[in-house]
C-alpha cells in the first residue's frame, strides 16, 4: 500500500456525470439522482484500505447528519476487483450493509469514473454545491491510522457548514491521505 495524497482539482469545475451500478440494490445510479438540493458529496473509498477503515464510522456519521439537510452522499469504489478481491462488488454489499451505509455504494468497474474525477486514493472526497461546482476537495480531518489525532471529520464537516451558509469555501484545503487506487495494468 503507497500512502497517496489527493490531486486537489480546481475549485468551480463541474461534477463529472457517472452511471454505476449500486451494490446494495443493484440499480444503476447516476451523478443526478444522487445529488442534494444543497450539495453532493462524492467519496472514493474501498472496503480494504485501513485509511477509509479508520474513518468509515465517521463518513456515516457526518452522512447521516447532513443529508438531512440537504447534502447528497454517495461512495464509489474503483479499485481493481481482479486483484482485489475483498473490493469485488458482493464483497463491497456486504460492508455496506454492515456498516449501516446511509448513502449508496457505487463500484466504478471501469475506473473511467475515478479517472474523470482525478481521483487518487482512498479515502478521497468531495464537495460539489447547488450548481454541481466543486466546493471542496480533500481530507475527513488531520487523523490517521497510528497518529493518535482524533477523527472527528472537522475539514469536511467545516465545508458542509460553509456550503449551507452559502459562504465561500476556505483558501487553504488539505490533500486527503491514503491507499493509492487500485487501476488496471
Amino acid at each position: 500500500m503507497a500512502l497517496t495524497e489527493s490531486k486537489m482539482l480546481d475549485l468551480g469545475i463541474k461534477a463529472p456525470d457517472f452511471n454505476l451500478l449500486d451494490v446494495i440494490t443493484g440499480e444503476h445510479l447516476t451523478f443526478d439522482s444522487i445529488k442534494g438540493i444543497n450539495g453532493t458529496t462524492v467519496l472514493f473509498i474501498c472496503n480494504h484500505c485501513p485509511y477509509v477503515i479508520h474513518v468509515n464510522h465517521q463518513l456515516v456519521s457526518i452522512a447521516n447528519e447532513y443529508m438531512k439537510k440537504g447534502i447528497g452522499f454517495v461512495a464509489i469504489s474503483s479499485n481493481y476487483a481482479v486483484d482485489y478481491p475483498e473490493d469485488a462488488p458482493d464483497k463491497m454489499a456486504i460492508v455496506a450493509k454492515v456498516l449501516k451505509y446511509p448513502f449508496p455504494y457505487l463500484y466504478d468497474e471501469s475506473q473511467a469514473v475515478a479517472k474523470a474525477y482525478d481521483a487518487a486514493c482512498t479515502p478521497d472526497i468531495y464537495v460539489f454545491d447547488s450548481e454541481d461546482k466543486l466546493y471542496y476537495r480533500g481530507r475527513l480531518d488531520e487523523s490517521r491510522p497510528k497518529n493518535d489525532k482524533p477523527v472527528d471529520g472537522r475539514d469536511l464537516r467545516m465545508a458542509l457548514e460553509l456550503l449551507l451558509r452559502k459562504e465561500p469555501a476556505f483558501t487553504k484545503q488539505y490533500p486527503s491521505a491514503g491507499c493509492n487506487i487500485k487501476w488496471k495494468e
